[in-house]
C-alpha cells in the first residue's frame, strides 16, 4: 500500500513513526507543514520539519516529543546572560541542525535537499518531503495583533484570543518536488492528528496540493478527544472562532476531502452524525503514549484502509 502522510506538530510525528513501522520505506511518503518556519538569530528554523524528523530517527525528547533527547543549554544560557530573546529555546544539539541547514540554503541547496540530507545521516529511511521549497508563512490574527505561529505559540504561549489565520506567500509557492506526483501515485493520503488550521491547513493552501487530492483517498484523523486537543491548541482555536470543538467539527472543516474519517471512543456518540457526513469510520484509542501506541494505531488505520476503500 502506497501511503502519503500530511503531518505537523507532535501528533503528527508519532503517527508517522507508527506507519514507519508499518510500511516499508517504498510505501511511505510524509510531506510536512513548513508554515511554522521562521528566521530566529538569522538561522532558519523548522520546527515541524525538526519534530518529524528527530521523531522517525529515535532522537526526539521523550517527554516533550520535541527538541532532542539529552539537550544541553549553554548556548541559551549564554545568551541570556547577555540579555538577548530567549522565548524560542534553542538547544546545544537542536542548534546545530539550525546551523548546517542555514549553512547549506546560503550555499544554493533547496529545503527539500537540506531535509533529504538530514535525513539520510539520521537514518531516517521514508521519504520525507517539506510542503514546499518557497517560503509560507502561518499568520495568527489575534485579539492583540497579527502574530507568525511561533510568536503566538511559544512566546504568548497560545493565550491570545484568535480571530482567523492566513498564509502568507503560499499564493505563490509551488509544492516541492515529488510531492504531486506522490499523491498521484499513492493509495491514500491520511491528514495525521495534527492542528487543522496551522498543521494541515497550511500544506492544503499551496496551489496544486489540494486539487491533487480530488484524485485522492483521503482519510483524516481527528486531534481532538472528548472535545480537548491532547496537545496543543486546536480545541481553543475551534471554540475561539465559534466552533464547539469535536471530532464532528474536524471532519467538518475538512469536508468534501474525506472519504474515511478516525476518532476516539470517548466520542463514539458522533458517529452517527459523522456517518451522516458521507464518511467511512474507524473508532477506537487514538491517543498514542506509547511507541507500541504508535504502531497500533498506524496499522489499524491501514487495516481500516484496506478494507473500506482499495480492492
Amino acid at each position: 500500500m502506497k501511503v502519503v502522510a500530511f503531518a505537523g506538530g507532535v501528533g503528527g510525528a508519532k503517527l508517522v513513526d507508527g506507519l514507519a513501522r508499518c510500511l516499508s520505506p517504498q510505501e511511505l511518503t510524509i510531506v510536512v507543514n513548513t508554515g511554522d518556519d521562521f528566521f530566529h538569530f538569522g538561522l532558519k528554523i523548522c520546527p515541524d520539519l525538526d519534530t518529524v524528523c528527530y521523531t522517525l530517527a529515535g532522537l526526539a525528547n521523550p517527554e516533550t516529543g520535541w527538541g532532542r533527547a539529552g539537550e544541553t543549554w549553554n548556548t541559551l544560557r549564554a545568551l541570556e546572560a547577555l540579555g538577548a530573546p530567549s522565548w524560542f529555546r534553542l538547544g546545544d544539539q537542536d542548534l546545530a541542525t539550525h546551523l548546517e541547514r542555514t549553512r547549506r540554503l546560503g550555499e544554493g541547496e533547496t529545503l527539500s535537499e537540506v531535509t533529504s540530507f538530514f535525513c539520510a545521516r539520521w537514518g531516517i529511511a521514508p521519504r520525507l518531503l517539506p510542503m514546499s521549497d518557497d517560503a509560507v508563512q502561518t499568520i495568527v490574527e489575534t485579539d492583540i495583533g497579527d502574530l507568525s505561529f511561533q510568536e503566538y505559540f511559544v512566546k504568548h504561549r497560545f493565550e491570545p484570543g484568535v480571530r482567523g489565520f492566513r498564509f502568507e506567500g503560499a499564493a505563490q509557492a509551488a509544492p516541492a518536488p515529488g510531492v504531486l506526483e506522490a499523491i498521484f501515485a499513492c493509495d491514500v493520503v491520511i491528514f495525521c492528528p495534527s492542528n487543522p488550521w496551522v498543521s494541515i491547513d497550511p500544506i492544503l493552501a499551496v496551489p496544486g496540493i489540494r486539487q491533487a487530492l480530488l484524485r485522492a483517498k483521503v482519510v483524516a484523523i481527528s486531534p481532538i478527544v472528548g472535545g480537548k486537543a491532547l496537545k496543543g491548541p486546536a480545541a481553543k482555536m475551534f471554540a475561539e472562532i465559534g466552533i464547539p470543538p469535536s471530532a464532528q467539527a474536524v471532519a467538518l472543516h475538512y469536508g468534501s476531502l474525506l472519504k474515511g474519517f478516525v476518532f476516539d471512543r470517548l466520542d463514539a456518540e458522533e458517529e452517527v452524525e459523522i456517518r451522516s457526513l458521507g464518511l467511512q469510520t474507524l473508532v477506537t484509542d487514538t491517543v498514542m503514549q506509547t511507541i507500541p501506541d504508535r504502531q497500533r494505531l498506524a496499522q489499524e488505520i491501514l487495516t481500516f484502509v484496506q478494507r473500506e476503500f482499495l480492492p
